[in-house]
């Protein structure tokens, strides 16, 4: 098994084989391609959750590991349309990390939980020996909302057009640069560097989630966060989620100049890479025009990139009017990336 989440053939020969008992109020449990779970509360009400690893990468910065450890997992219920409300950590920290760095690191924690409306309720904090992961351990978000009113990726429709907002590898790039300062200045130009730097704390995407559903309730389907496998296998994963099929327009899809040249400099495929702060729409087409220009408004990017179809036309890529599968790869080109370059010794 390579770095990761694991592909699907695993997940569902491993997982999904074995999720204890069944009960009625899972509406949604363990799904390919969905970002949050739901458990049906009573008086028409639900719960969201979701969870993920918590980032500790020293070259990157503790306030910067902080962010991503919050607004990773908040982007996920940001795909809910709904802000997360609770928080429960679980940090299996290395026992280099002095007692100043951990205390600095939890108030980034903090604050930017606080700036969200998170309220954390609990977890375990501990210290391992040998541990020297970028993972620190792991964290759930939850939100309780009205069960009608949430939305997960498999609500998208034939027909729907797809609007992803800012552009490809927003966070692959900014961590990249960010890890290895001097290579990307050097190879890649300071310009670069600096652009890919600011753009850092872009990857959050609960803003425009939470605009689009409030400007567009009714007609915005379905939302996916991009992480893993990028823009087009957030689409792909969204399609197969929903049972539809896609069609997706690669001139349309948003890559600056800067994100071409880092990612060109590690070997990765923008398209593919992890994207936090992007978010993947599927909104009604007559209303997805409406939708760009109000979140344009707002200072947020936002393409029209396809639309999905019916599922027996499959997942398409038109590229010069040329048409081929998207390929999903099971495991995203940044990690490779990232450990090659720290094997070559890149600073």
């Amino acid at each position: 098994m390579g770095s990761g989440k694991i592909n699907n053939e695993e997940f569902e020969d491993v997982i999904l084989k074995k999720t204890g008992i069944k009960r009625s109020e899972v509406y949604c449990g363990p799904s390919f391609g969905i970002d949050v779970s739901i458990v049906n509360l009573p008086d028409g009400l639900a719960m969201a959750m979701t969870s993920d690893p918590l980032t500790l990468i020293p070259s990157l910065g503790l306030q910067e590991s902080a962010w991503l450890s919050v607004h990773l997992m908040a982007n996920d219920m940001a795909t809910t349309g709904f802000a997360p409300m609770y928080a429960q950590m679980v940090l299996n920290l290395p026992i280099s990390l002095t007692e100043k760095d951990f205390s600095t690191y939890w108030d980034f924690i903090h604050q930017y939980c606080q700036s969200i409306g998170v309220s954390i309720t609990g977890g375990h904090t501990g210290r391992i020996q040998g541990q020297n992961s970028t993972i620190a351990g792991g964290g759930t978000m939850v939100l309780i909302a009205p069960a009608q009113s949430i939305l997960l990726s498999r609500y998208a429709r034939q027909d729907d057009f797809i609007i992803v907002t800012k552009e490809c590898a927003i966070s692959s790039t900014a961590i990249l640069a960010m890890s290895f300062p001097e290579t990307v200045k050097n190879k890649a130009g300071i310009e670069s560097y600096n652009v890919a730097c600011k753009s850092f704390y872009q990857t959050s995407s609960l803003a425009e989630a939470l605009i689009a559903r409030k400007v567009a309730n009714g007609v915005i389907r379905a939302m996916h966060d991009v992480t893993e496998g990028g823009i087009l296998g957030a689409v792909y994963e969204m399609a197969i989620a929903s049972g539809n099929g896609v069609e997706i327009d690669n001139s349309a899809i948003p890559i600056s100049q800067t994100v071409r040249d880092i990612c060109d400099l590690f070997s990765i495929d923008p398209r593919f890479s992890i994207g936090a702060g992007s978010m993947v729409m599927a909104v009604d087409k007559t209303m997805a025009t409406g939708l760009v220009e109000t979140l344009s408004n707002h200072g947020i990017q936002a393409s029209i990139i396809g639309k999905f179809t019916p599922r027996e036309n499959g997942y398409k890529l038109i590229d010069d009017e040329k048409s081929s599968e998207i390929t999903y790869y099971p495991t995203d080109p940044y990690w490779h990336a990232f450990f090659i370059a720290q094997q070559k010794g890149w600073k």
